[in-house]
């Protein structure tokens, strides 16, 4: 009997589980904790990567060297086959992205107690939307990596369904189930016949009802909470001034400022050209006392700290109709303060595409929402109360279940694992 693992690789935080006497439990990768954030930290003057949170906290304590987040979110993206500088070497994406999946196979091996070359692998139901040769194309580079991390075996399996098998772990009952992950990068939905009868068994194709998804996740939400009610306090929507008589007024750019919302593109404006083109920018910037303060924080490197510190208020914004960004590091006594309500006001696009996409897959599968018997919610950004109030608006008069939030979908990856290779 070979051990298998179970990959939650996520945007934001990743899992990986194993089956331990027969049943699933997910490794403790960080001390006793069960996720690890998808973070890594090339530390310059000690020569050293590290991961995770360990990673994050080297940073923010001001270490020289290079942060990179987000990294699922390069898959599907032509950012894949680019590098990044690192110290005086450029680094593949692609290899720095083999780096964390090696790290949480050492990781899982260390508790497993000897090497493991069998995995599932999770992956979105779309890693790019309505473009079928980049979908699998992006999928192709995931195996490539991952094979690269020293596994011989891989199998795929899309997250919501992974979901649904950890689901039904907890069933008495067959049930029709809408499965809904809203995650770091996207947003992934089935419809899938859960029974304790069925459990356990290899093809399960005539359960699946069917699949969407969209890329829409957390960092998306993140960065309009940044760019509608932080950037502004760096210039953002200010325009140019008139050096000239005649000089057309213009908006300044919104190239840096989306970048630096952006979590997995805040690397490309640490260069001297990107530093450039923001000093151009504010040299002709009629606020050139807000366009200093972007200046400032590209100089100081800081864009993750901030990326941060507006995930940090969007997760206060889902308890509280208010929170503060501080940005002390930036300019003393500088804060950001963000309302609730206008943050739904200005995620009401994504919230209508996660809607769309849900009523996309009760359409695909054939089924009215009435015949749906359980919402099954996971993955982080469903803490959202307008996206939570909306998936459940979707399919009202259903019984709601919340999943582990960060560890459904890795322990439904490790149930399939044991599925595939064999318990």
């Amino acid at each position: 009997m070979s051990v298998a693992l179970g990959i939650d690789f996520g945007t934001s935080n990743s899992a990986v589980g194993f089956l331990k006497d027969g049943l699933p439990c997910l490794v403790e990768l960080e001390g006793k904790r069960q996720t690890i954030p998808s973070a890594i930290f090339f530390d310059t003057e000690e020569h050293a990567v590290l991961f995770g949170n360990e990673a994050i906290a080297f940073y923010m304590d001001g270490c020289e060297g290079r942060l990179l987040r987000s990294l699922k979110s390069i898959l599907g993206s032509s950012l894949i086959n680019e590098s990044t500088e690192v110290g005086y070497e450029n680094i593949l994406f692609k290899d720095i992205i083999v780096s964390f999946i090696e790290q949480l196979k050492r990781r899982a091996e260390a508790t497993v107690g000897h090497a493991v070359e069998n995995v599932v692998m999770g992956r979105p139901v779309r890693f790019v939307d309505a473009d079928e040769q980049a979908d699998a194309l992006a999928q192709g580079h995931l195996e490539e990596i991952t094979r690269k991390a020293g596994f011989r075996h891989v199998f795929f399996q899309y997250e919501p369904i992974a979901a649904a098998l950890d689901y039904e772990q907890s069933v008495t009952k067959e049930e029709l189930a809408l499965i809904v992950d809203i995650g770091g990068g996207t947003s992934d939905f089935s419809i899938v016949r859960v029974s304790p009868d069925r459990r356990g068994k290899l093809d399960r194709k005539q359960d699946i009802l069917a699949n969407t998804g969209v890329h829409i996740g957390g960092t998306d939400l993140d960065l309009k909470l940044s760019l509608e009610q932080v950037m502004p306090l760096f210039g953002y929507r200010t325009r140019t001034r008139s050096l000239f008589p005649g000089d057309a007024i213009l908006d300044l750019p919104p190239t840096y400022y989306r970048e630096l919302a952006t979590w997995h593109k805040i690397v490309f404006l640490y260069n001297n050209r990107a530093l450039q083109g923001v000093k151009n920018i504010h040299y002709h910037a009629q606020r050139q006392d807000l366009v200093d303060r972007l200046v400032r924080i590209i100089q100081k490197q800081e864009g993750h700290r901030l990326a941060g510190d507006v995930e940090a208020a969007k997760i206060a914004l889902s308890e509280r109709d208010a929170a503060s960004v501080s940005l002390h590091y930036v300019e003393n006594g500088l804060h950001a303060s963000v309302s609730r309500s206008r943050f739904e006001g200005d995620i009401e696009k994504e919230k209508d595409g996660i809607v769309f996409q849900i009523k996309e897959c009760l359409k695909r599968a054939g089924v009215s929402s009435s015949k749906i018997q359980t919402l099954f919610m996971t993955g982080g950004s469903t803490a959202i109360p307008l996206i939570a109030q909306a998936c459940r608006d979707a399919v009202p008069s259903v019984r709601m279940v919340e999943g582990n939030r960060f560890g459904s979908v890795g322990m439904g990856l490790t149930i399939d694992a044991g599925i595939k290779f064999g318990r």
